[in-house]
């Protein structure tokens, strides 16, 4: 008997993808940025429990709603992916052709207690539907339909959300280390390029791994 519960090639091309695309500056981590820009390291710890917490929410909401809809069709299993991968590109194209400025980030006073930064964060992630549309696009490129769904998706989950916490650590801590270049408009027209090209390429590598399987 078979006890697989989940593809060990899967998961490794998930980190992989997940890495990169969790590195790609969105509203959490932008909002995580402008805490560490305005407050320094007494914000740190809040920003990355709030992010951990709300991409947990978010996560197990996109997958009790994932795990119902794979369970009904094969044929909406695969409608799914196609569907992912043309989001992933429309991510990608608009992400390319977002606007920059230089403004400020956000201004926190002296006075500001770690609880609401933790709660502002937490409700930015978790209640970002972009974030739970991402996710139940996102996960089914690695899903093996031969095995079992729940298994896969607790692994994938646990990583994922292992990634965005070390991942919003990292941009927390990269911000306090460059409080003026990451103002920039030019490093933020290339951030939003280089992580446009990214999406678009995953959402084309999806379509082309389905047209060879």
């Amino acid at each position: 008997m078979d006890l697989t519960l989940f593809s060990v090639e899967h998961w490794l091309a998930f980190v992989a993808a997940a890495a990169v695309l969790l590195a790609i500056p969105g509203p959490t981590i932008l909002l995580v940025i402008s805490y560490a820009l305005g407050h320094g390291r007494q914000a740190t710890g809040a920003t990355v429990a709030g992010v951990a917490l709300g991409d947990f929410t978010a996560m197990t909401a996109s997958m009790l709603g994932l795990g119902v809809l794979l369970a009904t069709s094969a044929a909406l299993f695969t409608v799914l992916k196609w569907v992912g991968a043309a989001y992933l590109i429309y991510l990608g194209v608009k992400l390319w052709r977002a606007p920059v400025s230089a403004g400020r980030p956000v201004e926190i006073s002296d006075g500001v207690k770690p609880w609401r930064i933790f709660a502002h964060t937490y409700a930015v992630t978790a209640l970002n539907p972009k974030g739970i549309v991402f996710f139940v696009a996102f996960l089914p490129q690695f899903l093996v339909a031969s095995l079992p769904v729940v298994p896969q998706m607790l692994v994938f989950g646990a990583t994922f959300l292992t990634l965005a916490t070390l991942n919003a650590l990292a941009y927390a801590l990269l911000a306090q280390a460059a409080r003026r270049t990451i103002r920039k408009p030019a490093v933020q027209r290339g951030v939003n390029r280089v992580g446009g090209s990214l999406l678009i390429g995953a959402g084309i590598m999806t379509v082309a791994w389905r047209k060879a399987g």
